[in-house]
């Protein structure tokens, strides 16, 4: 696999994106579409388990696309049968850039009562010390993945059916889970009790779906039902879908960077268009940092939605700025040492006849270490711009998260070390502004902004407020943001 790109080291990467369908045929082609929808929260790797009555299980893991892995008549006539979980990777945890095939998932185990799959989006806060503890009883991981102590700790449980297990291994488990998993003849999914990370349910004929996202459900014509709610574990088969509360309820808090940035635009959320969200981000973001300017330019393509949100509240001009290339991905032919280091251009061009002489003002979704946005800045005005001013659809990423995104350390994060006239002289931009946290809720629904005694959403890269503990990072001598902070 070629080296990591340079644009891609200052974004944070999405997560892992989970499918499972029950009740189908060819469950397999069904599952490789939905992990197509969901390619955005994970191009690292791949996997798909299914189960036919009289072969039993079967699996395939790659590395790359899953149209690069799953479109192929050979692959897909391995891998038969009537119901299919699979995963779409980011490494979240686990050996981050050196993946091992080991560490793909849908982790599979043979248990008393038979075998099961599981596919898991999120962070184990505390999977440290339950390898540890686990290891320590007998258990022998074979992955470095967090993920495969959810295996280990359903096989060490009593419960009498697979459900049961999967239900007594999670309570045990904290930090951020939405779980797709499968027996034989079961679709099993789950979220964690505060709901950080996405999962919902839909109809395809007789069948069920789960997918981490709507537009999963509309690449295969599968009828939206719901979302599964926080701490929900749901049971679906060909007679339907069961759902119970096995965690303690608490006050919802779902991941607002799904609406900023990881979802697609296209998906619907919290009945949310994410599209429309990130529009009002953007009109948001213009009610709040006016700035006389010729032309409203998006850096492609996370910055469309809401750039052109700040165009309509703003009256100025919308327009493409920024030409990205479409081909540009894992397939481009592995560049020499002098091609690499042009860096952005290799996926973004400047549109020179439009903005020369023009004031720009460039919207993005973040600024996370801020290298990409020099260069960015510095091809505009490459380009013949009289001024380039930055406006951001998130707050600062001030602090790291836990939860299933992988960020950097807080002290390579810009706005954890630099106010922000600091990161306006850094980029060297006529100026810099972020919306406001009250901003964005208010753009997500919240009419009132955030309630800092009660936040419906996780925000903790912004606030630094963490609603689950994270026990594993503190171990490692992590310091959370003081309380008068």
């Amino acid at each position: 696999m070629p080296p990591a790109h340079p644009f891609d080291d200052d974004k944070l990467k999405e997560e892992c994106g989970v499918f499972g369908v029950v009740g189908v045929e060819n469950a397999a082609s069904i599952t490789a579409l939905g992990l197509h929808a969901l390619q955005h929260r994970g191009q690292e790797a791949g996997g798909i388990v299914t189960h036919e009555f009289g072969q039993g299980f079967s699996s395939a893991r790659r590395f790359g696309y899953v149209r690069d892995n799953f479109t192929d008549a050979e692959t897909m006539a391995t891998l038969p049968g009537p119901i299919g979980i699979g995963h779409v990777r980011y490494s979240t945890s686990g050996s981050k850039g050196a993946t091992q095939i080991r560490d793909v998932q849908p982790f599979f185990g043979e248990f008393s009562m038979g075998g099961a799959a599981i596919a898991h989006n999120g962070n184990i806060t505390n999977a440290l010390a339950l390898r540890k503890e686990l290891v320590e009883r007998g258990s022998i991981f074979q992955s470095s993945s967090d993920s495969e102590c959810i295996v280990h700790l359903m096989a060490r449980s009593m419960g009498k059916s697979i459900p049961d297990r999967m239900e007594e291994a999670l309570r045990k488990v904290e930090g951020a889970f939405s779980v797709v998993a499968m027996t034989r003849t079961k679709l099993i999914g789950c979220r964690d009790p505060l709901g950080v990370r996405p999962l919902v349910l839909g109809q395809l004929g007789d069948g069920w779906v789960l997918a981490s996202e709507t537009c999963a459900l509309d690449i295969i014509n599968a009828t939206f039902i719901r979302e599964i709610e926080p701490g929900e574990m749901v049971v679906a088969t060909t007679k339907g879908v069961e759902s119970h509360f096995p965690f303690r309820r608490a006050p919802s808090r779902f991941c607002i960077f799904e609406h900023v940035y990881f979802s697609r635009p296209d998906s619907i959320l919290g009945g949310r268009s994410v599209y429309e969200t990130r529009e009002n981000i953007g009109r948001e973001l213009a009610k709040e940092n006016p700035v006389e300017a010729d032309l409203v330019c998006p850096v492609p393509d996370s910055g469309t939605p809401a750039a052109i949100g700040y165009s309509l509240e703003s009256g100025i001009p919308y327009a493409m700025g920024i030409i990205r290339n479409q081909y540009m991905g894992r397939t481009f032919i592995e560049p020499s040492e002098s091609i690499r280091n042009m860096g952005v251009r290799l996926k973004l061009n400047v549109n020179r006849a439009l903005v020369k002489g023009k004031r720009i003002i460039l919207v993005d979704d973040s600024v996370v270490r801020g290298t990409t946005s020099r260069k960015i800045k510095e091809m505009i005005l490459e380009a013949g711009a009289a001024e380039v001013h930055f406006r951001i659809a998130s707050p600062p990423t001030a602090w790291p998260c836990f939860y299933g995104v992988d960020t950097p350390q807080r002290e390579k994060l810009l706005a954890a070390t630099m106010s922000e006239e600091e990161m306006r002289e850094h980029l060297a931009v006529d100026s810099l502004k972020f919306i406001s946290l009250d901003g964005l809720y208010r753009a997500v629904g919240e009419a009132s902004g955030r309630d800092p005694s009660a936040p419906k959403y996780c925000d903790a890269c912004f606030s630094g407020e963490y609603p689950v503990k994270p026990s594993d990072m503190l171990e490692k001598g992590f310091e959370m943001k003081a309380a008068a902070e």
